[in-house]
């Protein structure tokens, strides 16, 4: 990206710093179903979340580039920058630390192959896993991880 934040790949620890921030799509069941994902495996903490439809996600998405009206990608960002697409997932399943650290693995794949990959599932995630009416509302023992 040519935000600021990129640092070569050989420069960028694996582990996201504690308040790393996760953008979703928040009316997206699949998007909802990665943040329960990481809620459940997230003992630490070390993510928050903000939905792409709040004045949270849209700042975030929007200052690094990406359009906050036509989301097909959801943004991880972390001390090593904003990440996008694969490169955002394997960084989100890494950052849970223990077996999930072996997500990294994926690199082995090139980038270009993953992010086709990924893109194809994001163009198709509303036919394929459906999409809510409206965002989804933490409940209040999961407030505090929300940034709105």
């Amino acid at each position: 990206m040519k935000d600021g934040w990129s640092r070569p790949m050989a420069d960028r620890p694996e582990a996201p710093a504690p308040g790393a921030i996760v953008v979703f799509d928040g009316v997206c069941a699949l998007c909802n179903g990665w943040v329960d994902f990481l809620l459940a495996r997230d003992a630490r903490g070390r993510y928050r979340f903000a939905a792409m439809q709040s004045p949270a996600g849209r700042a975030l998405l929007a200052r690094h580039g990406l359009d906050p009206d036509d989301p097909a990608s959801f943004l991880l960002l972390d001390e090593a920058g904003a990440h996008t697409d694969s490169d955002a997932i394997v960084r989100a399943l890494a950052g849970l630390g223990g077996p999930w650290r072996a997500a990294v693995l994926a690199r082995l794949l090139p980038r270009r192959l993953r992010d086709v990959l990924y893109r194809a599932l994001a163009r198709r995630r509303y036919r394929w896993f459906g999409r809510r009416d409206a965002c989804r509302v933490p409940d209040p023992a999961q407030r505090h991880r929300f940034v709105e």
